[in-house]
């Protein structure tokens, strides 16, 4: 609780204009004559961070050596109401630049930008290295469900090898009881901010996924059936694309990603 102002000092303060409220409690309290502590007391500034308070869920597809793992992650593993293999290898783009490392580095930036804001993020894997495998897809799925986090993103890139197929989808999960009756609403509402906020910082629409306006509805993903908190999973372009391929592989192009799904984690929870 902040100090009281002695009733001499607060009505000298009143009479020059200065409300004591612009005091902090040290200055009112270190001593010296009163007219010393009206000159050097700062004013109290506040930072403003908008997710104090928030948890969220970065989920890094893949690892970068899934591939060495074969036996791990063909695994088969709960998917909701049905399995699926643990994990599988990611795609590439026709450069050989592996997904995992796509999708870690820009996990890794959007980390650093939600925690600038104020909030808590929690990663679904801490490494992105050839000797490790998984997580496998139903601990990714539950990711945060215990504490519980108030949103989940899934990063991801595609690999269509369609002519011409660019740009990224956002996938939320359908209405499945009783999977994801308690989280469909409010995920749908999250990939909506969540396209309006890649829009925003110029990334293009996937012009190959049925609809064309970058949403995508699905039943079969663990990562989405299993989650209890808004969940979304994000292709962020096609890999085997030249231009989302460039961008993908620039430092640049993964910060621009990264400032979009930062701006839509924020949207989502303001």
């Amino acid at each position: 609780m902040r100090p009281l102002i002695g009733t001499a000092l607060a009505t000298m303060l009143l009479a020059g204009g200065i409300a004591p409220a612009a005091y902090s409690s040290a200055s009112s309290v270190e001593g010296g004559p009163a007219s010393r502590v009206a000159a050097s007391a700062p004013r109290i500034t506040t930072v403003a961070r908008p997710l104090g308070g928030k948890v969220v869920v970065i989920d890094p597809g893949h690892q970068l050596g899934n591939h060495n793992f074969p036996a791990k992650i063909n695994r088969l593993v709960p998917a909701g109401g049905f399995k699926k293999p643990c994990n599988t290898t990611g795609t590439a783009t026709n450069g050989g630049y592996p997904e995992a490392t796509l999708t870690w580095r820009v996990a890794r930036n959007v980390k650093r930008r939600l925690e600038r804001l104020g909030a808590t993020v929690r990663m679904t894997r801490h490494s992105n290295r050839q000797d490790r495998w998984g997580p496998c897809v139903d601990a990714r799925g539950r990711a945060g469900n215990r504490i519980p986090a108030d949103a989940k993103l899934s990063i991801h890139g595609d690999g269509s090898t369609a002519s011409g197929a660019h740009g990224f989808h956002v996938i939320a999960p359908t209405d499945r009881r009783p999977w994801t009756h308690d989280i469909f609403k409010p995920s749908r509402r999250l990939a909506l901010d969540t396209r309006a906020a890649l829009r925003s910082v110029g990334l293009p629409v996937a012009n190959y996924i049925a609809g064309g306006d970058g949403l995508d509805f699905r039943s079969d993903l663990a990562t989405l059936n299993l989650s209890d908190i808004p969940t979304v999973m994000v292709e962020l372009g096609n890999m085997r694309n030249p231009t989302d391929a460039r961008r993908m592989t620039s430092r640049h192009g993964r910060a621009t990603y990264a400032h979009g799904l930062a701006r839509a984690v924020r949207r989502y929870l303001r």
